[in-house]
Order: structure tokens, then C-alpha cells, then sequence
């Protein structure tokens, strides 16, 4: 289930979940993440579908799931980094109309951390993820390029949406 949260109490910062250009060894990783996180995990967000984008990926709603990182923001900073991705991701608030993308609480599940612990299910933890936005969904569902495996790079060959 998708909850949109501008801000209540229950969303107080919460770890984001990135499937993109903020990956670790990706272009925006460095250049918005250095020095403002405290963790990194692998991590996955099921009920989801991943789009080719015009240089970055669209996450959206559907059947499948999508592999990327979980972040935990460094202590004293959470303002800045939720500012600064907001930005990024062109999030203007909830149910904009020129919002890019949404940011919009989920459950993302994390491995196992142990091979002892391999045939066991990982935890789930609520994440702030930014899915795209209800106009480029519409047009990502009627024409847009799916990664089947759930797993974007910048290795990738070029396609557009």
C-alpha cells in the first residue's frame, strides 16, 4: 500500500529508498549522498514496476519488484537530504501537477543479512520512495520501456520514455 505523508509524525524521518541515479557507483550518488548518510543496505520494493527513463528510471506500481538501496540519513542532516532529493526528483508536494515524481511512504523488504540466514526472510522497514508521478505513469504504462528484472545502471543501453 502507497500512503502519501507531507510530514506527519509517523514519517519522521524515515530511511529513502533509491533505484536510480542515487545508487551507489551512479552519478547522483556522490554528488547528493557523500557525507549525508550514516547506512547503506540493499534493499527491495516489492509491488513495483522499473521504466527506462530519459537517463534515470521510473518506479511505478505494479507486479514485480524493484532492486536498490536503502538509506539512512547521517544525524543532523535529514532536513538538507530530504530538501535536496525533493529537488532531484522535481517533488513539489503531494499531488502536485508538475510533480516529476511522488514521494510516497512503502514497505521495503531487506535480504537476509547472513548466508545462515539465506533461506529466511529479510525485515521490512518503511521507506520514503519517489514513484512517478500520475501523468508519466499514465504515459510510462501506454508506451513506456519496462526493465523486466527490476535492476537499473547507467550501463544500460539508452532508451526513452
Amino acid at each position: 500500500m502507497t500512503t502519501t505523508v507531507p510530514g506527519g509524525p509517523d514519517a519522521a524521518e524515515l530511511p529513502f529508498f533509491v533505484y536510480g541515479t542515487l545508487l551507489p557507483g551512479e552519478p547522483n550518488h556522490d554528488l547528493f549522498l557523500r557525507g549525508r548518510t550514516a547506512g547503506e543496505r540493499p534493499a527491495v520494493l516489492p509491488r513495483a514496476l522499473l521504466y527506462e527513463g530519459p537517463g534515470y528510471p521510473y518506479a511505478i506500481e505494479g507486479h514485480g519488484r524493484v532492486h536498490g538501496t536503502l538509506l539512512i540519513a547521517a544525524p543532523g542532516v535529514y532536513g538538507e537530504l530530504l530538501g535536496l532529493l525533493d529537488h532531484l526528483e522535481e517533488f513539489l508536494g503531494p499531488g502536485h501537477p508538475r510533480n516529476l515524481y511522488e514521494r510516497v511512504v512503502r514497505e521495503v523488504e531487506l535480504p537476509a543479512r547472513s548466508t545462515a540466514e539465506a533461506g529466511e526472510p529479510g525485515e521490512s522497514v518503511r521507506a520514503w520512495v519517489y514513484l512517478a508521478a500520475t501523468a508519466v505513469t499514465r504515459s510510462l504504462r501506454t508506451g513506456g520501456v519496462l526493465i523486466p528484472e527490476g535492476r537499473w545502471s547507467t550501463g544500460r543501453a539508452a532508451g526513452g520514455a
